[in-house]
This record gives C-alpha cells, structure tokens and sequence, in this order.
C-alpha cells in the first residue's frame, strides 16, 4: 500500500465520472475509494473509451490497492 495519500479528482477521469454519478465531479477521491469504485462497478466500464492517462490510473490503484488484482 502507498504511504503517501492519492487524491484525484473524479471528473479528470471520464469513466471514473461514469461510475462516481453521485458525486460531484469536482470532488476528491482518495486512491482506495477509487479502487473500490472501479471494482465494484467495472462492469459499468468502457475500457475501448479509456484514455491512457485512466488506464495508467487503474493500473497503478489494482498495484497498490488490489495486490496487483482487480476483481471484477
């Protein structure tokens, strides 16, 4: 797990934005609720629409927060 504390803002990242419709998209997210979201909701995801920034994201969060899995 990261020691340092992630943060992101939902709207940065469109497909985050998709799943997190209940929130603000001007709000902060931390990387653990993020991980949890995407997992949760992976089946709402278009990764054809996933621009690489994102990926690089989910990729990074499953590393540190999934043990290198994203269970979906």
């Amino acid at each position: 797990m990261s020691t340092a504390i992630d943060a992101f803002i939902i709207g940065d990242f469109a497909q985050l934005r998709l799943i997190a419709w209940n929130r603000d998209p001007h709000d902060a997210i931390t990387g653990e609720e993020a991980f949890g979201l995407y997992e949760r909701t992976w089946r709402f995801v278009d990764e054809s629409a996933m621009l690489p920034h994102e990926r690089a994201l989910v990729d990074r969060l499953t590393r540190e927060y999934g043990h290198c899995i994203l269970h979906v």
